[in-house]
């Protein structure tokens, strides 16, 4: 059932991006007065499809294979592979009758849609929501790394003071992609101020073990809120309400220490100090396998809400947008320069999945598709023959030679350019797959 939960969510997701993206291309080429033959969102290879119906000369439909989508503009050699009508004398109704320039916008028109709708999306979800943060000031534990944390040297208790020499106001800050991409921070350890480099292959480590593992603020052991029917700590008598205060005769302040001493006795069982009212009681239970006990424990992060209007949620929404598509840019240009490896930089379908989840949570799945049309703009900005980006670079090249690439050289580039996606798309389906299959 999760699985079927998280595929609904991918489908409905690129069904969305995909539509806008391709009625980007359709608008600018109707406005040109160049004739569309075909608009599909999913592509139906080898003429096989699941719906389709005929209005006003366009052939409208939904294809089998869930990869994308396309319009087929008459007069250009595009994913189709229909050549035939090159051969024919050019018509004015065509794409290849028609200036550079207007050619151009058609190609340009998908990504310009999917940036306009990443760029709407965060505007109302911001405008509806707000800001909700953690004030950095007000982590006066500091916080508390994970695996990948502990990799760079961050240790419990640490406050994260300034990235890249800029003061942090908001915790969510030491999550960016800034920071991930490669910073500095500076710490408060104990009073004293050090430096700690967060280098490029931090984005490795996160792909191994999630964005979970970099750092949490650290949070003390506040009262116990639930304890789990048949738990090894119901078992031994602990009820919500009781408060923690030590293990094994070992004082115990922040849930991270409660952690990691539990996680110490597997399958052994430890002594619990607890204060019940106002009274101490000592419980003793049994340590699972798995190096837990059956308890609840809620965290307290001190947030804060900022709403804007209407008008003011624009540039705020505005600027999410824009750094999502250039902490996309940034990613792909460290995977070019070797700095962080492919098949932790990039992911599939499958990946996507993942990241919607198992329940349905609209703010988050607008959330996710939001970035996904950013990521989607930037992928088709690629100059990639068969990509948008690909066309538009061999326009460019037309209008300063003055006249358009031979037939022969942009099918050729177009079958190149399939052969680059199909690639790519196999190497991160195998990639996610194998990632699955290894946890």
């Amino acid at each position: 059932m999760d699985g079927l939960v998280m595929a609904g969510q991918l489908l409905l997701a690129l069904s969305i991006l995909i539509i806008l993206h391709e009625l980007g291309h359709f608008w600018a080429a109707r406005a040109f007065g160049i004739k569309v033959e075909k608009f599909y969102l999913f592509f139906d290879a080898w003429g096989v499809k699941l719906f389709s119906f005929n209005y006003k000369g366009c052939e409208y439909g939904i294809g089998w294979l869930p990869l994308g989508g396309y319009v087929k503009i008459a007069g250009m050699i595009d994913e189709s592979m229909d050549t035939e009508q090159l051969a024919l004398p050019p018509q004015p109704w065509e794409f290849r009758s028609k200036p550079a320039w207007q050619r151009l916008i058609v190609m340009l028109g998908g990504i310009t849609v999917n940036l306009i709708l990443g760029v709407l999306i965060f505007w109302i979800l911001i405008f509806k929501n707000g800001e909700t943060f953690i004030a950095n000031d007000k982590l006066v534990h500091g916080v508390v790394p994970g695996k990948v944390g502990q990799e760079i040297g961050i240790q419990p208790g640490d406050k994260i003071l300034a990235i890249n020499g800029k003061p942090v106001q908001r915790f969510e800050e030491i999550l960016s992609s800034k920071v991930l991409l490669g910073s500095d921070l500076t710490i408060d350890r104990q009073g004293q101020t050090q430096n700690i480099n967060v280098p490029t292959s931090v984005l490795e480590l996160i792909s191994d073990y999630g964005a979970g593992e970099f750092i949490t603020p650290r949070r003390p052991l506040y009262k116990v809120m639930e304890v789990s029917a048949g738990s090894n700590a119901a078992k031994a008598g602990l009820k919500a309400g009781d408060s923690i205060i030590a293990i094994n005769n070992r004082p115990v302040q922040f849930f991270d220490q409660f952690q990691s001493l539990v996680q110490a006795n597997k399958n052994k069982a430890i002594n619990l100090t607890v204060i019940r009212g106002e009274q101490p009681v000592t419980l003793k239970s049994q340590v699972t396998g798995e190096g837990t006990i059956g308890v609840a424990i809620p965290p307290k992060f001190p947030t804060e809400t900022q709403k804007y209007s209407f008008i003011s949620s624009l540039p705020i929404g505005a600027s999410k947008a824009w750094g999502s598509f250039m902490a996309n840019a940034q990613g792909i240009g460290k995977v070019v320069t070797g700095q962080v490896k492919a098949n932790k930089a990039f992911t599939s379908p499958i990946g996507i999945a993942q990241m919607f989840g198992a329940t349905v949570d609209w703010t988050w799945f607008w959330s996710l598709v939001g970035i996904l049309s950013m990521a989607l703009a930037l992928m088709n900005l690629l100059p990639i023959p068969a990509l948008d980006g690909g066309h538009a670079v061999f326009l460019v090249v037309e209008m300063i030679k003055g006249k358009p690439l031979g037939d022969k050289f942009m099918e050729r580039a177009q079958i190149v350019g399939f052969v680059i996606l199909v690639a790519l798309m196999v190497f991160t389906l195998g990639n996610d797959l194998l990632k699955i299959i290894v946890n």
